[in-house]
């Protein structure tokens, strides 16, 4: 007994120690970052400088990826099922948590499916309409559309995605009718609004900035409670008539459930790091994107809250995909 007593705790041991040894040596290969949306939108924004900046961190390129399609669930499946080395992860948003309401299922349980690493950002969306639309202002654009029901169109990255559940709440909380066009990514979308094929989107914030400078639409309010800080003339929903509105949309990045807590610690920390730097920050303000961080058990609490919170307003705002 005393024999097989000691065997386990030198195998208990050596296989800390073997652990231990192999996330100091990680990465020694290119790592994946996919990204479950087209090229473009805010998600891969953040992505590419999260990408360039972990890659010189960490010594191996950080190959970004994007696999689109299905509310987000094709790209987040594909990380699902990979294996738990480090080696391949996803930065998701709030679309992650969103999708297993839409959908009859999904392939993956969007938390126990995941190892957290971190939360990254949080961006409200920005109701925009193209120069050529009248209105000026919420409750001119509210009149609109109710004065022409399911004539005034609102592009969106896709069905389930965010964009298009905001719309829905939108259209829940001020009784009009929209009608919603799915695009296969939210830059696909915002140029059909500048080129006047749609009248409207809730665009994230840094589709959203070009969008304004470039004269080609016009912001009538941001989702969040709060006003943006890249667009500090922009009322809230809730200031222009909308009581009660109040939705942003996250970043976080994961990996595969059963990744190695030693791997999934050093990543959050390089995060971090990296992304307080006073030249990253600045880089992703001027994008649009408010830096949030968290630990990866923060994150999963968050992630459950967020699950409950868009599971009650996907009811009440009856969307459904078939």
């Amino acid at each position: 007994m005393k024999l097989r007593f000691r065997a386990v705790l030198v195998a208990g041991v050596l296989s800390v120690f073997a652990q231990t040894a192999f996330a100091q040596a990680y990465p020694t290969k290119p790592i994946r970052l996919i990204v479950p949306f087209a090229p473009g939108g805010f998600t891969d924004v953040v992505a590419r400088v999260v990408g360039q900046k972990l890659s010189g961190s960490l010594g191996q390129p950080i190959v970004v990826e994007n696999k689109p399609g299905a509310g987000s669930t094709i790209g987040t499946d594909f990380v699902a099922k990979a294996a738990p080395d480090g080696y391949t992860l996803v930065m998701v948003s709030s679309t992650h948590v969103i999708s297993p309401w839409l959908y009859k299922s999904i392939p993956y349980d969007p938390i126990k499916s995941f190892t957290m690493i971190s939360k990254l950002a949080d961006s409200p969306y920005v109701l925009m309409v193209n120069s050529k639309v009248p209105a000026r202002d919420v409750k001119e654009f509210i009149a609109l559309a109710k004065s022409k029901p399911d004539n005034i169109h609102y592009a969106s990255s896709g069905n389930g995605s965010a964009q298009h559940l905001i719309g829905g709440l939108f259209m829940s909380m001020t009784g009009t009718k929209l009608m919603h066009v799915p695009y296969k990514g939210s830059g696909m979308a915002s140029q059909d609004l500048m080129a006047g094929v749609v009248e409207s989107t809730f665009a994230g914030v840094p589709n959203a900035l070009s969008a304004i400078q470039s004269g080609r639409a016009r912001a009538l309010a941001v989702t969040s409670a709060k006003r943006s800080p890249q667009l500090p003339d922009v009322p809230t929903l809730q200031e222009a008539g909308v009581p009660g509105y109040d939705a942003t949309v996250w970043l976080a990045l994961m990996a595969p459930a059963g990744t190695p807590k030693d791997i999934v610690n050093r990543l959050n920390t390089e995060l971090a790091k990296l992304l307080t730097a006073p030249d990253v920050r600045k880089t992703l303000s001027d994008s649009g994107v408010e830096l949030s961080l968290s630990t990866p058990e923060a994150m999963q609490e968050y992630m459950v809250q967020e699950r409950e919170r868009w599971g009650k307003v996907v009811k009440e705002a009856g969307i459904r995909i078939d």
